[in-house]
């Protein structure tokens, strides 16, 4: 009697909203933005749904390669962000699948029939970021340098030791890059490109946003990166400035995907729904030293996000680009045929 009586409190808690203390579950999530965010996601996922939460964060091509290893066994049960290309090479490969959100008709139109192709959407638009440069004025003043304009101005042997960018193979930015040379100059043009900056390079990076923690230490003078990881070093008050080149730019849609053999569907689906919400999108600014555009259109876009006006972008080719065998097969020459040449 006395357990039906327990029963019966909690089924009335329940129906006025007021949630037990114990968690409802739990997820593992694969995070791949700014460290900040995800701790901010962990600290309020939980908070509101009753959840436990666990992440890894990992780079976007660290972490294509970890759910690629982990196929039959996976210990992750959402990626959450990271450039949308190697999503797209998830869901192809089998190891994600879109879910539809409770959100989805809010998601920005513009980034939902980007990342959809025949079969529907390939991931869930969680933001956009535009690809460009953190400079570092002062150095290149000292050095009695112009600041560069082009993708081109990078190849100068002026800036020789002066430029960082990250390396493809484990960062989703730096597969932005390659990908973005090669639609704005055509495959040819764009690795003889490459090969001349490559002589230029200080460092290739790990992650995406490492390449302005080197300008911003004055390590470097120009650091390929997304703006919006430049405008994190700002506001930190490193004493650099960004920009992104004006023969054009591309940007990233960053991604979230079910992980397609969760065995916490529940939990991933309630985590997936609640970080379309404005309030969970909000902690990208407020607390995670992220200032990408938000993809849910009733969440309030950052006033220090960079706007897409400001900047030359080109209409990137997802579904191309995303695709496992261009992917695959770019980031492979790159590694062949810039990487190991000398400087």
């Amino acid at each position: 009697m006395k357990r039906v009586a327990i029963l019966a409190m909690v089924v009335t808690l329940a129906a006025f909203g007021i949630a037990s203390a114990a968690p409802a579950g739990r997820v593992t999530v694969l995070c791949s933005p700014n460290p900040a965010w995800c701790d901010a996601v962990k600290a309020e996922f939980p908070r509101a749904t009753g959840i436990a939460f666990d992440f890894v964060r990992l780079s976007s091509g660290e972490a294509l390669a970890r759910l690629r290893a982990e196929r039959q066994n996976p210990s992750f049960d959402v990626w959450f962000g990271g450039t949308g290309d190697p999503h797209i090479v998830a869901n192809e490969e089998g190891l994600t699948e879109f879910v539809r959100p409770d959100a989805w008709n809010d998601v920005r139109t513009e980034l939902r029939e980007a990342v959809s192709g025949p079969r529907g959407p390939m991931y869930i638009p969680l933001y956009a970021g535009i690809l460009g440069w953190a400079i570092n004025e002062r150095l290149l003043k000292e050095k009695n340098l112009p600041v560069p304009r082009t993708w081109r101005d990078l190849a100068d042997s002026r800036y020789k030791g002066l430029v960082a960018y990250p390396n493809p193979n484990t960062s989703g930015t730096g597969y932005t890059l390659l990908a973005t040379l090669v639609q704005v100059y055509g495959e040819t043009a764009a690795f003889d490109l490459m090969k001349r900056i490559h002589r230029n390079v200080a460092e290739y990076s790990r992650s995406g946003a490492g390449p302005g923690q080197l300008t911003g230490r004055g390590e470097i003078a120009i650091g390929i990166t997304f703006v919006h990881d430049a405008v994190d070093q700002v506001l930190q008050g490193f004493p650099i400035t960004y920009n992104a080149p004006s023969d054009g730019t591309g940007y990233e849609i960053g991604g979230l995907s079910l992980v397609k053999a969760t065995p916490n569907r529940a939990a991933a689906l309630a985590f997936i729904n609640w970080a379309l919400t404005p309030a969970a999108q909000s902690l990208a600014a407020e607390r995670g030293q992220s200032y990408q555009i938000p993809s849910n259109s009733k969440t309030a876009v950052p006033r220090t996000a960079p706007r897409f006006q400001d900047f030359k972008v080109i209409k990137y080719d997802f579904l191309k680009f995303g695709s496992q065998s261009v992917r695959d097969g770019l980031v492979k020459k790159w590694t062949e045929q810039v990487f190991p040449l000398p400087k």
